[in-house]
């Protein structure tokens, strides 16, 4: 009885064809955040711990009543009202 080898030939995978290089990375100009206990904001300081400015922005809050039981088969209703509030 003869012992017969069995070629493999290595498969290149598809996925490889399909990636691209990376993107430029983008240096952020701050190091760490963290948040001031008294106004609840964040705190952005460089590498050398000074704190940096990051610009405004805005915020936006925004309620919502609860649907209310109007109907004959006491199921909530879908009326209900929103509003939003953006500084």
């Amino acid at each position: 009885m003869t012992t017969s080898a069995i070629q493999l030939t290595a498969a290149r995978p598809w996925g490889i064809s399909r990636m691209r290089p990376y993107p430029t990375t983008y240096q952020q100009p701050f190091a760490s955040v963290a948040i001031d206990p008294d106004t609840q904001k964040g705190i952005f300081r460089d590498r050398a711990g000074q704190v940096v400015e990051m610009g405004k922005h805005g915020s936006n809050t925004g309620t919502e009543t609860q649907p209310q039981s109007t109907n004959l088969d006491s199921r909530n209703d879908t009326d209900h009202d929103q509003d939003s509030e953006q500084d």
